[in-house]
């Protein structure tokens, strides 16, 4: 089983009745729902919070150095672990990302964030883009 490392990180989320701590590794990813973030982690917890997406983003970037390393936001709803990714799919707009246990867990995101996903991602591996036929 895949440990992710890089994940001595601890993100803590603050609201006006809860405290959570989780590493950033255990991240799989974050989903907009209006002005609450839904919050699933690599082991299958969910967790809701009443904050946007926007103010997540901020807290991630406040309190953990680098964490655009391992995190990234996703067009409008998500904030990913690219760590967890298993495969992209443009054409159907499909991002599945796998869960500790193995199982794959599918987002559909459209197409262009997908793209700039992808590109990312390759040009992290320094891979040159795919050829054109």
């Amino acid at each position: 089983m895949q440990k992710i490392e890089n994940s001595g990180k601890d993100l803590i989320i603050k609201t006006r009745d809860e405290l959570l701590r989780i590493k950033i590794g255990q991240i799989l990813y974050f989903e907009a729902d209006r002005n609450y973030t839904k919050l699933l982690l690599s082991n299958g917890i969910q967790f809701t919070f009443a904050i946007n997406i926007g103010k997540i983003e901020e807290i991630l970037e406040k309190q953990v150095a680098g964490c655009n390393k391992i995190l990234m936001r996703v067009g409008k709803s998500h904030i990913i672990n690219k760590n967890h990714i298993l495969q992209i799919n443009l054409p159907k707009q499909r991002l599945l990302l796998l869960t500790e246990e193995g199982k794959p867990k599918e987002l559909v995101i459209s197409k262009d964030p997908l793209k700039v996903l992808k590109d990312n991602l390759e040009k992290e591996m320094g891979k040159p883009q795919e050829e054109k036929e």
